[in-house]
């Protein structure tokens, strides 16, 4: 057998085994979900006080003269902040594994870190999608409907936006050990993507600071992108959407790979100075 043909067998073997890992990872992730009663009621509670609560005191108080339908503008918004929070909890649980030493099981594996973190943020986004769905009959009971192209398209979109999110929450664990400091830094990640980012308060004028931050967020061209795939061809597209789609899609793809090599890195770097 020629050393060609070894090397595409060699490489083929590599992928598969990498590709079971991240399945394994993501299957044991999705089962510890279904086995959290609190998690999947977190899931279908949290849309209840965002979309109900806040963004239903919005839409009465604050709604008025913006010259487009902010409950469908808030509805998006809301679905893929739930999208973030709810991934970036998930992977949040990688330094629960650290204390347990699961993750050190795994890292003396012969996987790559790559599949090991995609494999965590995959399982994570089973819990965001589920967390959507709650958003989106939260929506439906306030009257706010968008279509089924509309709804199928955002669900193309969703684990991009994942994993973006997981990207992000992973510069945070490889940067804390603690597992209560790793659930607020999470949140203290995730609650200020919502308000700069434009998730339920239109950011086409903001400037200063508030400006460069919100530029700073993947949040930010998440959202851009999925409105500009929901709106195009309706009215209001020019007012909701801020940028071409595909400057937010490589600004997403740009943003999510920088954060993957450096999130990967610190975590790895944290779990050998053990």
């Amino acid at each position: 057998m020629s050393e060609a043909v070894l090397y595409r067998k060699r490489i083929k073997s590599g992928l598969l085994r990498e590709l079971n890992a991240m399945v394994t990872i993501a299957a044991r992730d999705i089962i510890l979900y279904f086995k959290s009663p609190g998690n999947i009621a977190m899931g279908l509670f949290m849309p209840i006080i965002m979309m109900g609560m806040l963004g239903g005191s919005l839409s009465q108080n604050m709604a008025s003269g913006l010259g487009f339908n902010y409950d469908q503008f808030m509805l998006i918004g809301m679905l893929v902040n739930m999208l973030f929070m709810t991934t970036t909890t998930g992977v949040a649980s990688l330094v629960e594994d650290r204390i347990t030493d699961f993750t050190q099981e795994m890292l003396v594996s012969p996987i790559s870190r790559y599949a090991i973190v995609s494999g965590k943020i995959i399982g994570s986004s089973f819990g965001a999608m589920v967390s959507m769905i709650g958003t989106l009959v939260i929506g439906a009971i306030m009257g706010i409907s968008i279509t089924l192209h509309q709804t199928l398209l955002i669900f193309l979109l969703a684990p991009l936006m994942c994993m973006s999110a997981g990207a992000l929450a992973m510069v945070v664990i490889g940067l804390i050990r603690s597992n209560k400091m790793a659930n607020m830094a999470v949140m203290l990640i995730s609650m200020p993507q919502m308000f700069l980012s434009g998730a339920i308060i239109p950011i086409n004028h903001s400037s200063g600071v508030l400006f460069y931050l919100s530029r700073l967020m993947p949040m930010t061209y998440c959202l851009d992108l999925v409105r500009a795939v929901v709106y195009k061809g309706y009215e209001g597209y020019d007012t909701v959407v801020m940028f071409n789609p595909v400057i937010n899609l490589i600004a997403i793809i740009g943003l999510t790979l920088s954060l993957l090599v450096i999130g990967t890195y610190f975590y790895v770097r944290s779990e050998k100075n053990r």
